[in-house]
This record gives structure tokens, sequence and C-alpha cells, in this order.
């Protein structure tokens, strides 16, 4: 499907807010709560609790829970005119339990912080992180470790959407087209060359196809409510990218995934994934979406 034939209005009904109370979830919040107020969307939070492994731990077990469901309330207590569903499982492992809430209920956005793969092991780790928009059939948004907690929760003022022009990037624009109109935002549209030899990039035939694709990913009418700026940059991507936010002051980056196809360590261990750069260096949160996601539209 041609990506000016997709509608850019999008439907956010249920948010799912994943939390293990740890900086990096608290930072994931406000923007969770932002999406929320700005979609009218529900928020189900999900916090996944220590497996039980011994019956002797009955008194650590019970301990967990109750600082779970304190912790819950008052996650709760900072939702101001959004409704939540707390939700606590135990025994599984972060994507069985993101599998098995997706499967039994119609959630169209997951929001989570990640601190990356260092520091104290928590259940939130970039790899998690990783593995869920990897594997989650809907779009993701998350708040990497390099995004400051002071601008967490302000309002995406500036939507970089970043496209190879792929199957994945056509599913992924109607979300960059749709958080730039909610919020009366920015929006720049960059794909990135290979680097040229010789000659001068800009005035080649290719650069002049490439960004007449970028114009054609608004659909028509789409320009009057959000007009583009067109970025066309040459380099490494993920490089490209990041440089690209870094100077737009951008406040939200849209990308299209690709899944974990195979064993997923085929999809997480490659460091040099142009996603997996891109959301572990990002000084804003990265909103991921995969192919076979179909916008749906309002």
């Amino acid at each position: 499907m041609n990506t000016a034939e997709i509608a850019p209005s999008i439907k956010i009904k249920t948010l799912l807010y994943l939390t293990d109370f740890s900086a990096p979830s608290e930072n994931a919040l406000p923007i969770a709560l932002a999406v929320a107020f700005k979609y009218g969307a529900f928020i189900k939070a999900l916090h996944i609790l220590t497996p039980v492994i011994p019956e002797a731990c009955y008194d650590a077990v019970h301990a967990d829970e109750a600082l779970a469901k304190v912790e819950m309330m008052r996650v709760q207590s900072l939702a101001a005119g959004v409704a939540i569903e707390p939700i606590m499982t135990r025994g599984v492992t972060v994507w069985d339990a993101v599998d098995r809430l997706l499967r039994e209920n119609d959630i169209d956005l997951i929001v989570l912080g990640t601190r990356g793969r260092t520091g104290v092991p928590k259940l939130l780790l970039g790899s998690v992180a990783e593995e869920i928009f990897r594997r989650a059939p809907i779009p993701v948004l998350t708040v990497g470790p390099h995004v400051p907690a002071s601008i967490s929760g302000c309002r995406f003022q500036r939507v970089l959407f970043a496209t190879d022009f792929s199957s994945e990037s056509e599913a992924a624009a109607p979300y960059a087209l749709s958080f730039a109109q909610e919020n009366h935002a920015s929006l720049a549209l960059l794909h990135v060359m290979k680097e040229k030899e010789t000659g001068n990039p800009a005035k080649s035939k290719e650069y002049e196809k490439v960004v007449e694709r970028l114009r054609q990913t608004c659909p028509p009418g789409a320009e009057q409510l959000v007009a583009p700026e067109i970025a066309v940059e040459h380099g490494e991507p993920a490089e490209r990218i990041l440089a690209a936010a870094s100077q737009l002051g951008t406040d939200l980056i849209v990308l299209g995934v690709r899944g974990a196809t195979g064993h997923l360590d085929a999809a997480t261990h490659l460091e040099r994934a142009v996603a997996h750069r891109v959301v572990a260096h990002a000084p804003c949160p990265v909103l991921t979406v995969r192919a076979h996601e179909t916008a749906a539209s309002s």
C-alpha cells in the first residue's frame, strides 16, 4: 500500500503501561498519561511480581504483593483525569504477560521505560524492551535511558518520522502524522541515503526521487494540517537519525521496525540494528510500529 493512501487519523482507546516501579518506568509514566489524555484512552498498568520460588518464602511473597499494591495506588494517584486499571501477575516472563494481555484485550499502544542493558537487573532492561517492540503486533512507545526526566511529560511539539520506504515505514507513517496533528506539532520527514563517492548528491536524480517520495508520505489534505519539513541525509541511518533528532529538538521519533524472526536472539543481539540504536540513544521517546500493524482510522 502506498503511504499516501493511508488515513492519518489513529484511534488509541486502550494503552498498556508497563512498570516495575523503577526510575525508567517512572520516566515513562508522564508520557503514557499525556498520550492517554490526548487520545481519550484508558490505561492498563501492568506490574509483574517476583516469581515464587519455595513455599517457605510466604512472608517475602506477601510483602512483595503489599508493596506492589502501594506502588500501584501511587501510580493511580498521579493519573489526574485518566482512568487506570492496575494489573499484577506473577510467575511469567515480561513478554508472556504482555502477550497474554494483548490476546485478551483490545490494546492499541504499549508504553514502557528502559534503562538499557547496564546497571542493576530489572524487569524492563533494554533487551526486554526490544523483545516487546519486535514481537508486539501493536505500536510500542519506548522512553529510553537518554530521555531527561524533566522533559518526559512535555507535549510533543516536534515529531521526526524516519523512513526507508519499506513496508514497516509505511505502517508507521499514519502514527507520525496522527501524533503531529493531535499535538499541533511540527513534522519532519527524514530519509537517509548512502554516501555518494563523487558529485553533489542534492542534484542527483535519486535525490529528487527521494524528496518526492517523502512528500507523498502525507495523504491529500494532510499537508494542510501538518506542513512537513523534508530532510535527506547521507550516511549511517541510526547515526543520522539521532543527529537529526538532536538538531531539530525532536520530542518524538517514529520508526517502522522489523519483527523478530526465528529465535528472538536473532533480532535482539544485533547491536547495530537501526531501531535498537535509536531507541537506546535517542534524546526523546521513540514510537516503533511493525509492518503488519494495520492503522485504524477514526
